[in-house]
C-alpha cells in the first residue's frame, strides 16, 4: 500500500510538473501576443517559443489522467490554437474526443475557419464566440490568427491563378480597409518575401503573377516532414519509456528452466522426506 501510495504521489507530481511548464509558455506566448499586433498580422515570429509551448502542451494531455476532463480540455484548447499559429491544422478526431466535443465546438469552428482560408467567416465565429474566447483568455492569439487566414487565402489564389489583378486580391481577401489594393499589395509583398508563395508583383500593371508549380517531391518537404513524424514517434516512446514503473526486486524474480526444475526437486524431496518422517511417528 505504501509502494501505491509513492507511485501516486510521483504521478501526481510529474503532472504539476508538465502544467507548471504548459503554462509558463502559455503565459510567455500570451504576453507576446499582448504587447504587439495591427491590422494586417505583422507581428514578431518566435516559432521556437510556438514549438515548445506545443510539444508542453500535447505531453501534458496525453499524461494527464483520464477524470481530469477540464485540464485536458484547456490543454487541447491551447494546443489547437499553437498548432494554427504554426501552420498547422489540428486532426478532427481531437474535436470529438468523448467529453470534449461541446467545449471544443468554437475552436472547431474556428480551425475550419482558418483551414479554407474564409476571412468573413473567422470574423463571424470570432463574433459569434466572442464571449467563450474572453472567458478562455484565448482572444488575443485568435487576433494574431488573421495572419494566417489570409496566408491561407493567398496561397489558395495563387495556385488557382497564374495572374490575377491587385484590385481583384482584395476583393477575394475580403479586406476591409480604407485602401484595400495597397493593403493587398503589401500582404502580397511580404508573403513573397517570406516564401509563402512563389510570385512576383508587376507593380506598373498591378498584377500579381505567380510561378509555375513545381514537383513537390523533388524538394526536402517530404523529407522535412517525415523527420518531423519520426522525431515525434520516438520522444514519445522515450517518454513512455522513462515512464514506466516496475516493482521493487524485479531482476530477484527471474529464474532460469534449470534452477526452477532443481527448486521443485528439492521441494519434492522435502515433502517426501516429512511424509517419512510422519510415517515412522505412527
Amino acid at each position: 500500500m505504501a509502494v501505491a501510495g509513492d507511485r501516486t504521489r510521483v504521478t501526481r507530481v510529474n503532472i504539476l510538473l508538465l502544467e507548471l511548464r504548459a503554462n509558463r509558455n502559455l503565459l510567455a506566448l500570451h504576453h507576446s501576443a499582448t504587447l504587439s499586433h495591427d491590422e494586417l498580422g505583422q507581428f514578431p515570429w518566435e516559432d521556437q517559443n510556438h514549438t515548445d509551448a506545443k510539444e508542453s502542451l500535447l505531453q501534458a494531455a496525453r499524461k494527464a489522467p483520464i477524470a481530469a476532463i477540464g485540464f485536458r480540455i484547456q490543454c487541447n484548447k491551447w494546443a489547437i490554437l499553437v498548432r494554427l499559429l504554426l501552420g498547422e491544422i489540428p486532426e478532427r478526431s481531437i474535436f470529438t474526443h468523448k467529453g470534449m466535443d461541446k467545449a471544443l465546438k468554437p475552436y472547431f469552428e474556428l480551425t475550419n475557419a482558418v483551414r479554407i482560408g474564409d476571412l468573413e467567416l473567422f470574423r463571424t465565429v470570432q463574433e459569434k464566440f466572442s464571449d467563450t474566447f474572453a472567458q478562455d483568455r484565448t482572444h488575443n492569439l485568435i487576433v494574431r490568427l488573421r495572419h494566417n487566414v489570409i496566408r491561407t487565402r493567398l496561397r489558395n489564389i495563387s495556385i488557382s491563378y497564374s495572374r490575377i489583378s491587385l484590385p481583384d486580391v482584395a476583393k477575394k481577401l475580403r479586406l476591409n480597409s480604407e485602401n484595400p489594393v495597397a493593403d493587398a499589395e503589401s500582404i502580397v509583398a511580404k508573403a513573397i518575401r517570406d516564401g509563402a508563395i512563389d510570385a512576383t508583383i508587376d507593380h506598373k500593371n498591378g498584377y500579381m503573377v505567380s510561378k509555375e508549380t513545381g514537383d513537390i517531391y523533388s524538394t526536402n518537404e517530404p523529407q522535412t516532414a517525415f523527420n518531423s513524424r519520426i522525431a515525434f514517434c520516438l520522444n514519445m516512446h522515450n517518454e513512455a519509456v522513462r515512464a514506466l514503473r516496475f516493482p521493487p526486486n524485479t531482476h530477484n524474480q527471474k529464474e532460469s528452466d534449470e534452477k526452477r526444475t532443481e527448486r521443485k526437486q528439492q521441494e519434492e524431496e522435502l515433502a517426501k522426506h516429512m511424509a517419512e518422517e510422519d510415517d515412522d511417528d505412527f
